[in-house]
Formats: C-alpha cells, structure tokens, sequence
C-alpha cells in the first residue's frame, strides 16, 4: 500500500509526519488492503463503500465478535437506507466479545489525582460485570428498563456500564458535570428507573458534590460509590450504598438480544431547548472497534486514555476500542488539563492519546506537561471541537513527532465519517481520509456539490442511528435532503467543512446551531432557555465561533429591557452564573454583544448565521488593527 503522497501534486504546507513503507506494511489498514488488492486507501475507501457487506464481514470476523446465534445475511435494504436491517436474524450480546483478552492481561489501568497506579486484569473487569449484571436482575429489573450513570470515568463506573448491558438493560449516560435541572430533563426523558453515582467528586483539594445534586433532581432509587474512605453522608430511604447492592455473588447468563436492541441512551443537543435522545444498540460497538482498529491502527496490549465520561459518547466508545480489540483502557480520575494526568499518560504506557483541542491549548499556554516522558506514544487524536494547526504541531512534538488523527462524526453515528490514516501524510489540523464504509459530500446552501459548505452522510452504515427516543428521525436527519445517485436520501448531519484539495479536509464549526463548549454538544436554544430569565435581558442569541480556527467559544448577544442600565461586565457576570447554575460550569462566555435588537427572519426568528458572520468580521477587522490576542471578556473578570 502506497503512501499516496507525490511531490508534484502535494502543493499545501508541507506534511509534519510521512509515514515509511516499512511501518505501512505494519498497519491494521494494509492488511485490509492485502484483503482487498487495492493499491492506495482512496481505492479502499471506494472498495469499503461499494461492497458493505463484504467489508463489515471483514471487520466482525477480524474483531472475533462473537454471536449467540449467527446472522443469515449481513444487510437488508428491503426497506431503504435510512431503515438498514444490519446482521438479519442475529442474536448477541456485544459484552460477551469485550472479553476475549488472555484473562490475566490488564483491561484497565487507573489512577485518581491523590491515588496511586493500579491495574484490574480481564478477568477481575469480567467478574465484576458479572456482579453487577446479577445484583441488577435480583432488585427486580428486566431487559429494556433504563439505569442512569452519573459519575466520573472510573474502573467501577466502567463495570455498572458493561453489567447493565449484560443484563439487557439500557445504561443512560449523564455527564456528571450537568446541573440538577439537566440532570433531570435526562432522567425524565429516558424513564431511568436506577441511578448509580458517587458521593461526591474529589478534584485537587475540592469536594464537589455530586449525590446531593441527583437529590435535588428528584432522581428515582440510587446506588452510591463512595470516593472518600471517610466521607459519610446520610442516604434517602430509597437509596443503598454499593457495598450494599452487591450482596450477590451468583454468576448470571448475558441477556440473548438482537442487533437493534439498545444498550445505551447517549444525549446531543439539537436545534431545540431539549436534548436529543439516542440510542445505540448492539451493534454501535462494532463502528467504535472498527474505527480505532483501522484509523488508530489499535492492536492487542495497547493502552487508549482519552480524558471523558459515560455522558459523552467518546466514554462508551472508549470502552468498546479498547475492549473490542483486545487493547487496555486507560482511566485518569482527575482533571486532564494538569501535569499529574501527563504523569499518568507516562506511567499507563500509552500508546494511543485522545484529547480534546481546548485541553492542549491548555497545555501549551502553562507548559505544564515539560519534560513528560510520551515516547510510547504511537498515535494521538483529537475531536470534540476544531483543532488549531498550530496546537496540533506542537502536541506532536511533545510526543516526539508522532502523529494526530483528526476524528469527526457524532453520537449519531457512534463513531467518525472524516478522519485520518496512517497510511497517507498527516496535516496538523486536518483530516487526511473518509472513514471505511462511510462516504460523505459536501453542499453549499442551494444542494451543490461545493468546496466548503455542510457535510452530508451516503448511508448506511453499522453505527448510524436509526431512532431517536423524542424526537422524529427522519424530520431530525433525512427531511428535505438531497438524494445520492442510487437515489438514497443522504443524511444531515450539520458540520461545516473545507475540502482543501490534494485529499485533505478541514472543519469549520457547525452548520445549524448546536456547538461544541469544552467538548461537551449543547445548542443555541438550550442557553437561550437559561438566559431569558436573566434580569435585564429582553433577548438573547447564543452562537459558537472559532477564534484562530481553533476551539469554539461561546458568544452571546443581547438585546437589554427597556429603561436597564446594566454595564456589560455586570451583564455578563449574571448571564454566566445562570449558566453555571442552570446548566453547566464548563461553558464560558468568550464575549458578550450589546444590540438594539437581534436579527430575524419574516417569521421571527433568529438569524444566527448573520450574528456569527457579524461577529468574524469584528475580529478580522481586529486584527488588521493589531488586536492579535485580546482576552475574553471571562478572563478580564
């Protein structure tokens, strides 16, 4: 397999990593290509989307899941793309092929901010499943009930995960930074009828409270982890602790499901004040393992840390890389943007690093990660929000110039649709491939083919939703869409991206108007919500911008009541304790607009798109003034 790169047509900057034809015979991706006879990763890429069902088989035999009865046919298009019958007849439980490892390797390596390095074989994450899947079924539960997880990214947090699962149930994932009203909003919409939970989270010399927050949210019965030895609190009469809830011991048979049964509520904001609801079913797990098998080139013995959380959808697919491919998941109970969790990456042996752009912006500007030791780093990735070329370059040379694979798509689609490859030159910044078995076209506002304008997804592929739990799918991703050349609807999907040329990629934000704050997926009108009952405010717009071509940051415009005097700085520190109160601490507010009014349509309502343009050229113009690097407005307070 070549390495696609010649100098003549490669005219852009050039490449910061160029992989050897020696390491390319190394990857996962060149065995495929040896399967296939394809010559560059653009045939197979072309290969993979022509011939799903060959290609999937590849990927379900290569990953050894197993079956607890055999499909007849791998995909039934009987019915369309957007409704795609995927491994017809089957019958499986995904956890059963988590596994499969030799069962004294380690299947996760953890480690809390003040704690010490400790390590829980595949056998101990197994039996430790197995207990919570049969304690779940001994308090009554069936398959199909929901049961939340509100906690940190820890070993525990990973077994109730995999247990419910393995019980047949649903496992609702809710950030643990959320506010008690959103907590709650999440809990209502998925009928979650168990919650499980920590007493408090312990970051540095702070204890923030957490089991008192699902308190507040009225949350249904609730099993509480302790994070501190000496930390006691009085429980509701409802509630148990865990110590409690696994009284048995007994071993329990994983639940018998089919493929589109769900295993897992995941939330993504929309265009709307309430969250989208998504499952994913048993087979999302399948497009996690893939990606990172292929994209990653993750193999048995590597260790994944990627800083998340079972609220977000790189938690579950964290688990499932990692598990699926027989590798190690790395958890670093703690917060990801100090020198102790560059310590931890150090110590793990990480082999492939996730981050999210905002953290390595971070990372930079303290230099707090000097002289850590990453050099069994073998990849790195980002996603969650647009990277910053210049981040990215310096990150690779922190781990001594070992790539980053740029890594885009949605909860909606349990994994990317643009990403990169090792096989092929690497960009700081940009992508370098479409993801195998998905394609994807680019259209500008009237339905054209274009070089920069909104992504739309060729369906269908193992991974992509097929129902949402509160909304109607079809209106969310395939109402009023263009059709492909088979005449398959595509998919909306809402990201804006920059074909570059020479087989590289770029993203620009959002399209519609959700964003991405801190990593975390929230939308326009969920803190419009929250800013409405703000004294002062007549109206208010929220829109993400990209400073730099970097991570979103959250703007706001407003429109004042009549006869208020407020000062913008006053204005601006009530909007974010509503924020912080309502919703979320980690959404900043970057700058705050004054307006008379905001702008609408004929049909009231807001024209966000001319408020972002409105507020890029103000920061051009900035620039040209020579105001490189002006503080947000949360900085100067």
């Amino acid at each position: 397999m070549e390495n696609d790169l010649s100098t003549e047509k490669f005219q852009m900057k050039s490449p910061a990593w160029v992989p050897s034809q020696d390491f390319i015979k190394t990857t996962n991706m060149a065995w495929l290509a040896s399967q296939t006879g394809v010559n560059s990763y653009d045939e197979l890429h072309q290969w993979s989307v022509k011939n799903r069902e060959t290609f999937w088989q590849r990927v379900i035999e290569r990953l050894g899941i197993r079956f607890q009865k055999t499909f007849s046919r791998i995909l039934d298009l009987s019915k369309g793309a957007e409704t795609p019958n995927w491994l017809v007849d089957a019958q499986l439980n995904i956890v059963e092929s988590c596994f499969t490892a030799p069962p004294d390797s380690t299947a996760i390596i953890h480690q809390s901010e003040m704690g010490e390095l400790e390590k829980t074989t595949v056998s101990e994450l197994a039996a430790l499943t197995n207990q919570v899947a049969i304690n779940i079924k001994r308090l009554g539960f069936n398959p199909g009930d929901s049961l939340a997880i509100i906690m940190p990214m820890t070993a525990e947090a990973i077994a109730i995960y995999l247990g419910i699962i393995k019980a047949g149930c649903v496992a609702i994932g809710i950030a643990d930074s959320f506010r008690p009203r959103e907590i709650a909003s999440r809990l209502r919409l998925s009928n979650a009828k168990l919650v499980f939970t920590q007493d408090v989270i312990v970051r540095g010399q702070k204890t923030l409270p957490l089991y008192a927050k699902l308190i507040d949210a009225a949350a249904p019965p609730t099993i509480i982890l302790s994070a501190q030895s000496k930390h006691s609190m009085a429980l509701r009469s409802m509630d148990t602790t865990w110590e409690d809830f696994l009284c048995s011991y007994d071993s329990v048979t994983a639940e018998r499901c089919r493929p589109n049964d769900p295993i897992n509520i995941l939330f993504s904001s929309g265009t709307t004040s309430e969250a989208k609801a998504i499952p994913w079913t048993q087979i999302t797990p399948i497009k996690c393992a893939m990606d990172a098998h292929f994209h990653l080139n993750v193999k048995p013995g590597d260790v994944l840390v990627w800083p998340t959380n079972l609220g977000w959808m790189m938690g579950p697919w964290l688990i499932f890389a990692s598990l699926l491919n027989r590798a190690t998941i790395g958890v670093f109970d703690g917060a990801p943007t100090g020198r102790e969790f560059g310590v931890f990456v150090e110590r793990a042996g990480t082999t492939m690093l996730g981050v999210v752009p905002a953290m390595v912006k971070a990372w930079r500007n303290s230099n707090c990660m000097e002289a850590v030791d990453w050099s069994k780093i073998n990849v790195l990735s980002s996603t969650g929000e647009c990277s910053n070329a210049a981040d990215m370059r310096w990150l690779m040379e922190l781990a001594g110039g070992k790539p980053v694979i740029e890594y885009c798509g949605g909860t909606e689609i349990g994994g990317g649709y643009i990403t990169g490859t090792l096989t092929k030159p690497c960009l700081p910044g940009a992508f370098n491939a479409p993801v195998l078995g998905l394609d994807f076209v680019i259209l500008d506002v009237q339905g054209n083919p274009a070089p920069v304008g909104e992504a739309f997804i060729v369906p269908p592929s193992i991974g992509l939703s097929a129902t949402l739990l509160n909304q109607d799918h079809h209106q969310v991703y395939f109402a009023g869409t263009p059709r492909d050349l088979n005449d398959y609807p595509l998919r909306r999907h809402g990201d804006q991206i920059q074909d570059l040329g020479n087989g590289y990629w770029c993203a620009l934000g959002r399209a519609d108007d959700t964003m991405n704050l801190a990593g975390i997926k929230t939308s326009s009108a969920e803190i419009e919500e929250v800013l409405k009952f703000v004294p002062g405010v007549r109206e208010a717009a929220a829109i993400a911008v990209s400073p730099g071509h970097g991570p979103s940051s959250l703007v706001i415009y407003a429109a004042c009541s009549d006869g208020q005097h407020l000062t913008k700085i006053d204005l601006l520190r009530s909007m974010q304790q509503a924020i912080k109160r309502e919703l979320n601490p980690l959404f900043k507010i970057h700058d705050l607009v004054l307006v008379e009014a905001l702008p609408r349509t004929s049909s009231n309502k807001i024209i966000r798109r001319a408020l972002r343009e409105q507020w890029n050229s103000s920061a051009i113009i900035g620039q040209l003034n020579g105001n490189h690097s002006a503080p947000s407005l949360n900085q100067q307070l």
